[in-house]
């Protein structure tokens, strides 16, 4: 018998990549928080900003995001 799978179904990852960058999507799974006290934290400096792509494309940096998720209390964002 043939097997049907979904095509438009993209393998998730079990872990986060060290480098390059995460969408939501991309790293929901390893997040204690929902999304959006996600992005509360976002904005009070308290989790790793997010980076427009373009007007609909927000990202995350794995780098960042592997810092928060290591001590998410005690995590700040450094200063440039």
């Amino acid at each position: 018998m043939a097997q049907h799978t979904a095509a438009s179904t993209a393998p998730t990852s079990k872990t986060l990549p060290a480098d390059g960058m995460s969408r939501w999507s991309q790293i929901a799974q390893f997040s204690p928080f929902s999304r959006e006290k996600f992005r509360q934290l976002v904005n009070a400096g308290k989790a790793p900003p997010a980076v427009r792509l373009s007007e609909r494309c927000t990202c995350y940096s794995n780098r960042e995001l592997h810092r928060f998720f290591a001590d998410p209390v005690n995590y700040s964002v450094e200063a440039k």
